[in-house]
C-alpha cells in the first residue's frame, strides 16, 4: 500500500478546492461531495502527483480518526549499516563507517589513483561522491517530470496543446511549456507550473 503523503491538493474539475494537510483536504472534499457537485473530484500527492484516496464515510470525526490511524507515525531511528566494518578500532581511531572491499582495476587506473592527493582511497571516494550527486540530480529531475506528467494526464489531457506541453516538459523547453500552460484554467496552470519548478531546475 502506498503511504499517505504529508500534503495533497484536491481539484473539483479544473478548480482547486483545497491544498494542505490530509485532514484539512479530506474535510473539504467531504463537504463538496455532500453537495452533490457534478464535476469529478481528484486528489493529488503534492510531491509525486499520485492519486490520493480518502474513506469519507461517517461523521467528520470518524473520517479524521480513520485517517489518523492510516498516516505513518514518526520513523524509528535508522538501523546501523549491517556491512559496517566491525574491525576493532585502535585508540583514537574514529568509527567512520568505512567498509573495506576489493576493487579490481587496470594498472593504469591504479597508477592514476595513487598519484592523486590523499592516495587511491581518497580519490575513489571523491569520484564516487561526485557520481552519486550527479545521479541524484538526474533522479530528482526525472521524478519531478513524472509528477508533472501524472498531473497533466489526469486534469489537462483534454486541454489545448496538451501533447505539445508534454513534449516541452521532457525536452527541457521551459519557455515553450510556460507558453502553453498559460492558456489553461488558472488553477490547473498554477499547479502545473509549481510542480514543474523542479523539473526545469538547473543544478550545478
Amino acid at each position: 500500500m502506498t503511504p499517505h503523503p504529508a500534503t495533497c491538493t484536491a481539484f473539483e474539475g479544473h478548480r482547486r478546492i483545497a491544498s494542505g494537510p490530509l485532514a484539512d483536504v479530506a474535510l473539504v472534499v467531504r463537504e463538496v461531495l455532500a453537495r452533490g457537485e457534478q464535476a469529478p473530484v481528484l486528489i493529488f500527492d503534492n510531491i509525486t502527483s499520485y492519486p490520493v484516496e480518502f474513506d469519507l464515510r461517517g461523521t467528520p470525526e470518524e473520517v479524521l480518526a480513520r485517517l489518523a490511524s492510516q498516516v505513518p507515525g514518526e520513523q524509528a531511528a535508522p538501523i546501523a549499516d549491517a556491512e559496517e566494518d566491525d574491525t576493532p578500532r585502535g585508540r583514537g581511531r574514529p568509527k567512520l563507517g568505512v567498509v573495506a572491499r576489493e576493487v579490481t582495476l587496470l594498472p593504469r587506473h591504479w597508477d592514476w589513483l595513487n598519484a592523486q592527493s590523499g592516495g587511491a582511497s581518497v580519490a575513489l571516494r571523491k569520484l564516487v561522491e561526485a557520481a552519486r550527486l550527479a545521479g541524484e540530480d538526474k533522479d530528482r529531475k526525472r521524478a519531478a517530470q513524472e509528477a508533472v506528467y501524472r498531473f497533466m494526464t489526469a486534469l489537462a489531457g483534454n486541454l489545448p496543446d496538451y501533447e505539445d506541453a508534454t513534449r516541452a516538459l521532457y525536452a527541457d523547453d521551459r519557455a515553450r511549456f510556460d507558453g502553453i500552460v498559460a492558456e489553461w484554467p488558472e488553477d490547473v496552470r498554477n499547479h502545473a507550473l509549481h510542480l514543474a519548478a523542479d523539473a526545469f531546475a538547473r543544478h550545478p
